[in-house]
């Protein structure tokens, strides 16, 4: 990981923690995995026959839904808060 990846990621995580400590919520992970998911999506644009990058791809969508249904039951406005924030369910 470089330092850019690095600062994005601090900035990410400062920008969804639910206190000073929290690195781990159901909200920062899904933040995290939705950076990485539109990074992935871009490179795949570019590189089309990619398909181990794409698996990779399929994998961290369903771990992010996995997350949302947990977060959706568990506390639905934080779940609708990140929804929004993040630009996703259209």
């Amino acid at each position: 990981m470089g330092i850019a990846t690095a600062v994005i990621k601090e900035d990410i995580v400062s920008q969804y923690q639910r206190h000073d400590d929290d690195t781990g919520s159901t909200e920062v992970q899904i933040a995290l995995l939705t950076g990485r998911i539109k990074h992935l999506t871009e490179h795949l644009k570019a590189h089309k026959k990619d398909h181990a990058s794409r698996r990779g791809l399929l994998r961290m969508v369903g771990k992010r839904n996995s997350l949302l249904k947990y977060l959706a039951q568990a506390d639905s406005s934080r779940y609708q808060t990140v929804i929004a924030s993040l630009g996703l369910r259209k």
